[in-house]
Parts: C-alpha cells; sequence; structure tokens
C-alpha cells in the first residue's frame, strides 16, 4: 500500500528536498521556479499536497467502523445518501475505509476486504458479468465467498476477509460486521 503524506505526518517542503540533494543555489531556484506556471516563484509557501483519492466514499451516510486498523468492522450504509445510492443497483460497489461493498448478483451484498492478498494493493473490483472480484494489478481473482480463484501469487495466496452484511427490511440501509 502506498504512504501518502498526512497531516500526522512531516512533510519535507520542495526546497528542503532540493538542498538535501546538493543542489547550489542557482539550480534550486531554477527547479522551485519550474512547473506549470510561475506561481511556486510567489510569495505563498509551498502549497499543501493533496492525497489522491483511491475510491473510497468518507462523510455522509456512514455511521461506525469502516476502518480494520481501528477495530472490528462494524458500520452502517445509509442507502438512500447520494454517497452510497448506487449500491442499489446490481452490480455498483463503493470501497469504504478497508472494505469493499458489491451489490452482487442475485440481489444480494458481499462485502470483502478492498485490498487483494497478493501484493496489497488497493485494485480489487467487483464485475458482475463474472460474478467475482478482480484485482487489476496482477490478477488474482476472488470468488463472492472470498476463496481464491486464480492465484499469481502461488498456491499459498490467502483468500480474503469477507464481512458480514445485512439489509434493512426497507431496503434502505446496509449493516456491515466482522
Amino acid at each position: 500500500m502506498k504512504n501518502h503524506p498526512t497531516t500526522d505526518q512531516e512533510q519535507m517542503k520542495r526546497g528542503e528536498f532540493l538542498r538535501s540533494l546538493g543542489m547550489s543555489s542557482a539550480a534550486l531556484m531554477a527547479f522551485y521556479c519550474m512547473g506549470t506556471s510561475l506561481t511556486s516563484c510567489s510569495k505563498s509557501s509551498d502549497p499543501t499536497p493533496t492525497t489522491p483519492t483511491t475510491g473510497t466514499t468518507t462523510g455522509t451516510g456512514l455511521t461506525g467502523n469502516a476502518d480494520a486498523s481501528k477495530g472490528a468492522i462494524n458500520f452502517t450504509l445509509d442507502l438512500t445518501d447520494a454517497n452510497y445510492s448506487k449500491l442499489k443497483t446490481v452490480g455498483a460497489f463503493v470501497k469504504v475505509g478497508s472494505v469493499l461493498v458489491a451489490n452482487a448478483k442475485g440481489s444480494k451484498y458481499v462485502t470483502i476486504q478492498r485490498i487483494c492478498t497478493h501484493q496489497q494493493l488497493d485494485l480489487v473490483s467487483y464485475r458482475l458479468a463474472s460474478d467475482d472480484f478482480y484485482c487489476d494489478g496482477h490478477g488474482s481473482v476472488f470468488a463472492t465467498n472470498g476463496s481464491v480463484v486464480v492465484a499469481p501469487g502461488g498456491p499459498s495466496q490467502a483468500a480474503m476477509t469477507l464481512y458480514k452484511s445485512a439489509l434493512s427490511t426497507d431496503g434502505n440501509t446496509l449493516t456491515v460486521t466482522a
């Protein structure tokens, strides 16, 4: 998994990085001013890096813990919320914290870990046509019960963690638990 800077981690400014490479002052200034515009040479400080999005939906519509590193998975999704309403469509999926939630064939919800067990890549998606989970990184394929179907990592590749899911009687909330 890639490690992106967060507010909890110290970030090195561009000038500090270039100085650490032993660049001269002239070379440092030339590199500092390069970019898609000359706004880098303005009086403002370096821009705050943005964390790339990974398809994870956060914000409204989610209550509980969806992050396995913070304890047992136990959350509820409001399927009427714009962030999760597409889950009412068979074949749709979203990534929520540590979990991939899919509306699989047969109008059943399958909730599985979102990170591939082969090389811990966050490239897993649900495929409606074959009713399975596919990792675009190296071609791992997992059944909807989490078992390994295709294992480029060899016969010892681990199955995916499967979570329990329950749809409310009105079809508007989905509860996911470990």
